[in-house]
């Protein structure tokens, strides 16, 4: 490992207003020092998942995002939850990612924040993207989980976390994730 530390961000929302991505644009302000953030982007050009396309060929953005994932150190979901679990793009794009070898995520710290506009901040998309990372052989760190529930009262209009609270939280996970990948490094 470098002494930068290299983490991918998939973000689960395709809406260009995205509590979610603001959240994610925040990282670099929070995270400790050597930390760098690599968004995902083009989730929205990512084929419906079917074998038959698979068979001529994995697309391009499936095998760029691969790579990204392998030589980044960790990776960070920010979601939100549409009807009681993931965003069905977010569930796509991982469908994708589970067909190839090797396996992008086998052995790669990751953590899970969620944003609602609800009162349970995403917990059940948190619990149903954990059952994917589980299939998928990744290391989710467990606490400090991040559930931003009333996203809409903690992100200004421009897009800016403003709650306090929030802020540090997010500030901890990215810091107890930092230890996770030295954890597993040195394993």
């Amino acid at each position: 490992m470098t002494d930068t530390i290299s983490i991918a961000v998939i973000c689960g929302s395709l809406r260009q207003g995205s509590f979610n991505a603001a959240i994610a644009r925040e990282f670099s302000t929070l995270a400790p020092t050597g930390i760098s953030f690599r968004p995902l982007d083009g989730m929205e050009s990512i084929p419906h998942y079917n074998a038959d396309i698979q068979s001529q060929g994995c697309p391009a953005i499936v095998r760029d995002w691969a790579e990204i994932i392998r030589s980044s150190d960790a990776v960070v979901f920010v979601t939100p939850e549409y009807n009681y679990s993931i965003p069905g793009v977010l569930k796509n794009a991982l469908d994708w990612l589970s067909r190839l070898s090797p396996p992008p995520f086998s052995g790669k710290p990751v953590a899970i924040q969620t944003a609602s506009v609800g009162m349970l901040g995403g917990a059940r998309a948190q619990y149903h993207l954990r059952q994917v990372l589980l299939y998928l052989d990744a290391f989710v760190l467990n606490k400090p989980e991040i559930m931003i529930a009333d996203a809409a009262s903690k992100i200004s209009a421009q897009g800016e976390l403003t709650d306090e609270t929030t802020r540090r939280l997010i500030a901890e996970q990215l810091a107890a994730l930092q230890g996770l990948i030295q954890r597993v490094a040195a394993s």
